[in-house]
């Protein structure tokens, strides 16, 4: 060991002792007092934490009805005995196309494409993961649903559907971009 280590340590070794030395006095009488009357109080009560009931979520379902504050519309039943009138029938000829095979719920539109000479399509997602570009005029769904419109945020359809008296009706559908 250098001469200056071995100084240091002596230092150290003096002070410790001199501490040591210093705290067997009595001079906390006065706090060890203080501290068994603390002590010997009651201890204070802590009142428990008050229950919460769990937030429940809402899921309104009613947001395709009609709304509560607006005045019911008269419905009059005009096609009790009578026969169909409408000439409106799915073209059973025509060759199917692929989306044609999926239920509309199934289809989600994911995008659109913009034509070279200005034609708007979109991205149609099928049930199994495949995308499809669709334009108007193509058909989709199982319903003969014909595309009659196609925006940035939305496929227009026209479906097809009979009407249960053994005619055809036509019913419009859309089909809107999945942001998710």
């Amino acid at each position: 060991m250098t001469g200056k280590h071995a100084g240091k340590a002596w230092l150290g070794v003096c002070l410790a002792s001199l501490l040591t030395a210093c705290s067997q006095g009595n001079g906390f009488s006065d706090l060890d007092k203080f501290m068994a009357d603390t002590r010997a109080k009651p201890r204070g009560h802590v009142e428990p934490l008050p229950e919460f009931k769990a937030y429940e979520a809402f899921s309104y379902s009613a947001a395709d009805r009609r709304a509560p504050f607006e005045p019911p519309v008269d419905v009059q039943l005009t096609m009790v005995d009578q026969q169909p009138v409408s000439n409106v029938e799915p073209d059973l000829d025509r060759p199917k196309e692929v989306l044609e095979n999926h239920d509309l719920k199934t289809l989600e539109m994911v995008g659109t494409l913009q034509g070279p000479e200005g034609q708007q399509y979109a991205l149609v997602r099928d049930g199994e993961g495949g995308i499809h570009r669709v334009r108007q005029g193509n058909y989709m769904g199982q319903n003969y649903g014909r595309i009659v419109g196609v925006s940035e945020t939305r496929i227009e359809l026209i479906e097809i559907v009979p009407n249960g008296r053994g005619g055809w009706v036509e019913r419009p559908r859309s089909l809107s971009l999945d942001e998710g």
